[in-house]
């Protein structure tokens, strides 16, 4: 849109501007501009400063109130640099003195023109980022979770296993699942399993499977979550629970992509991308002889960490009003609301069975409650049930060994002080020499 109270000024750039591959809208007032601007946009406005119904620096803050990343150039004498300047701290794109050459207007709008275009692609493929990995389950904008989900694209398309880290209900699996799904593996089959699940026997029949006849009860052939996951992915939840037996059988198919079935001599081959998870310490585990070092290290290329939910606590709300609208959907019921009294109580908890807690809780609330709105008191309500458990009995229930425990918190704590040993060791009680000792045991 060029704009100018001249009638010769606009016509003249405009027909230039047409004759390079420009459509132009030619307009000789501040006031018609803006009433231009409310019906229908353009990518970019040039505008003279001085006009004597809306001038343009009066066209650009209206500008801003309309479309704020529409780049505004500003044209002006030679005389009124300090206005065009005061144009740019104020917001407008760039400005150009009159008399110019047309060539280098060309070229200013030409590249507003393109950054503008840029940033709205820009913008819509972080729409569409954003609506995929919440179709996947990945709800949230904190740091951690932006993080999370720049990672899972980057190691999507990687050959080697996966590691996911995190305590229990962080969402570990749906971690797996995007990762799968953003690969080129997502119209193959996503197969998971949980080691801790199943005793030592059966879980290495349900891996890889066995022939008829190899134990009482095997009437016929089994061909085993790895050959159901061929050309596809296999998750393995709770590695840090796989025997010692399974994990040198495990590695095997991760160095030569070979199977054996239970109770036959032959070997198969399989293309399996295998992505694990753990809420346990493998490193302590490694140390306690549970765990394969080469096994440990294998896996352990590409690590992931998914951080508590007390860790991102902006994510909260939007997590919770997700879950709200998924449960009502499956009833088309319109969800009710939280109240922010309601929204800073949730924010509030320290979510120990963390984002699995949080959905539970939006389930026993839309169950429960025949009110539109969720306010303060029905959201405590519903949370007493598991708030007063001891934070201590909740780590005993989990069989946590102390070696595990002191680890992990001291890696916690490493982390809430962002790396300092100084910090960390005031927090811990520890004399600083004791967490360098610590690091040289690790190495």
């Amino acid at each position: 849109m060029v704009v100018d109270d001249s009638a010769d000024v606009v016509d003249t750039i405009a027909q230039y501007l047409g004759r390079n591959g420009f459509e132009v809208q030619s307009v000789t007032s501040g006031a018609l501009a803006l009433h231009r601007l409310e019906r229908g946009g353009c990518d970019v406005v040039l505008t003279d400063l001085r006009m004597p119904d809306v001038d343009g620096l009066d066209l650009l803050e209206s500008i801003q109130k309309i479309d704020p990343h529409l780049p505004v150039v500003i044209m002006t004498a030679f005389g009124n640099i300090e206005s065009a300047v005061d144009a740019i701290q104020r917001g407008a794109y760039h400005y150009v003195t009159k008399p110019f050459k047309m060539a280098t207007v060309r070229m200013l709008l030409e590249r507003a023109g393109n950054e503008r275009r840029e940033r709205e692609e820009n913008r819509q493929l972080r729409a569409a980022f954003r609506e995929r990995f919440q179709s996947m389950g990945l709800v949230g904008q904190s740091a951690a979770v932006t993080e999370l989900k720049v990672l899972i694209q980057r190691v999507a398309d990687a050959p080697s296993a996966v590691l996911i880290m995190g305590e229990t209900g962080t969402g570990k699996e749906t971690v797996a699942r995007a990762i799968h799904l953003e690969s080129d593996r997502r119209e193959a089959s996503f197969v998971a399993v949980n080691c801790a699940a199943l005793p030592e026997v059966l879980l290495d029949s349900v891996l890889f499977g066995h022939i008829k006849g190899t134990f009482p009860g095997a009437t016929s052939p089994r061909k085993g979550l790895f050959l159901e996951a061929d050309g596809g992915t296999l998750f393995l939840d709770e590695v840090g629970d796989l025997p010692l037996a399974l994990q040198a059988k495990f590695l095997r198919v991760l160095q030569t992509g070979e199977i054996r079935p239970v109770g036959s001599e032959e070997a198969r081959h399989v293309n399996v991308r295998c992505i694990a998870a753990t809420q346990r310490n493998l490193h302590a585990l490694v140390k306690e002889g549970k765990f394969r070092e080469d096994l440990y290290f294998r896996l352990n290329v590409l690590p992931i960490r998914v951080a508590p939910l007390r860790e991102r606590t902006d994510d909260v709300a939007l997590l919770a009003s997700y879950f709200l609208g998924r449960r009502t959907a499956k009833n088309d019921a319109a969800p009710p609301t939280f109240t922010r009294e309601a929204i800073r109580i949730l924010e509030g908890h320290l979510w120990p069975g963390n984002v699995r807690e949080l959905e539970n809780l939006v389930e026993r609330l839309v169950v429960t409650c025949t009110t539109p709105e969720l306010d303060a008191e029905t959201v405590r309500a519903a949370i007493a049930p598991v708030a007063p458990l001891d934070p201590i009995e909740l780590l005993a229930a989990s069989s946590i060994s102390l070696e595990d425990l002191q680890e992990q918190y001291t890696e916690a704590v490493l982390r809430l002080a962002r790396g300092s040993k100084t910090k960390a060791a005031s927090i811990l009680g520890i004399d600083l020499t004791t967490l360098y000792r610590r690091d040289k045991r690790r190495t």
